[in-house]
């Protein structure tokens, strides 16, 4: 019996062509699916030319650029401190004191368990409140309730990635470091944690397009990222008394693709880098071989000693 079909029956000639034929099905099906879509919007005016031309005027240009902008600014912020966070997280929570481990689970958990967008609104909430106390003005607020909730959140869900990676490093290497005579501290941070993030780099870039993605709920609290400015334009451009719907969500969401598609890109160059980089120390070419005569050492043919 072959190993193929251990696990599971091939499939004989009926069951082929049955499988065939319902893939044809499917397909068409799905294509049936399409061709319905585009005629409903090409009957509600969608689909005109001009209601794609919004986008040759320079205001909606100019909106839709300010959206991805203030977008990638809340996403570089956020990003930034939920690693920080989550590298803090992840070495409180394999400390050796038991207050510190027990204090950051408590914080993972929590900050896992509550629905981010409860949290961004939560804070949105405590910091209106309290913005002339803390001297905030404008939208600031809302960025900043979207910035901390997004932290909070991810940097939680990047120290169980990063522990996940330290636990990960063989236990010889720790021993070997301990051994050298150093410090739990500097084992952490320059054995553990470098090994770590190597290892743990392509999840951690996959939770930063989470973080990416997640900006979007500032729309929520009315802050004008991508999303929020997508909604102003679609509701309040009417061409041919038809909103714009569709073309607006279309082009957003291509823009939320293309910048999710970048940052993998990114990651996975970085990835290469460092697989490329060079570890250990390469063998020294051999050398020509040197006559004993000229290395200083007993000559071959010298005479031995006579008996008297």
């Amino acid at each position: 019996m072959s190993g193929a079909s251990v696990l599971y029956d091939v499939p004989g000639p009926k069951a082929k062509a049955r499988n065939r034929i319902y893939s044809i099905i499917g397909a068409l099906a799905v294509l049936g699916l399409i061709a319905f879509a585009i005629l409903r919007l090409n009957s509600k005016g969608q689909l005109d030319p001009e209601v794609w031309r919004i986008f040759n005027y320079s205001g909606v240009r100019t909106s839709i650029r300010d959206g991805v902008l203030t977008t990638l600014q809340v996403f570089a912020v956020a990003a930034v401190l939920s690693l920080a966070l989550g590298v803090l997280l992840a070495v409180a929570r394999l400390s050796d004191h038991k207050p510190i481990r027990w204090l950051a689970t408590g914080f993972i958990e929590l900050f896992r368990a509550v629905p981010l967008l409860i949290t961004i609104y939560a804070l949105w909430v405590i910091l209106l409140t309290n913005r002339d106390a803390l001297g905030l003005t404008g939208s600031q607020p809302q960025f900043w309730a979207l910035v901390v909730g997004l932290t909070v959140y991810n940097g939680s869900v990047q120290a169980e990635v990063l522990r996940a990676g330290i636990n990960a490093v063989p236990t010889g290497q720790r021993e070997a470091a301990y051994a050298l005579g150093m410090t739990k501290t500097q084992v952490m941070t320059t054995v553990l944690v470098p090994q770590a993030v190597r290892a743990m780099l392509p999840t951690i870039i996959s939770q930063l397009v989470v973080t990416l993605k997640d900006t979007s709920l500032g729309y929520i609290i009315t802050f004008e990222e991508l999303l929020y400015t997508a909604r102003l334009m679609s509701t309040n451009i009417i061409v041919n008394g038809n909103d714009t719907y569709i073309p607006v969500i279309t082009v957003i969401g291509g823009i939320y693709v293309a910048m999710c598609l970048a940052l993998s890109a990114l990651a996975n160059w970085i990835e290469r880098r460092g697989r490329r980089a060079r570890t250990g120390i390469g063998a020294a070419p051999a050398a020509e071989p040197v006559a004993a005569a000229e290395s200083g050492g007993p000559v071959a043919d010298a005479p031995a000693a006579t008996k008297d």
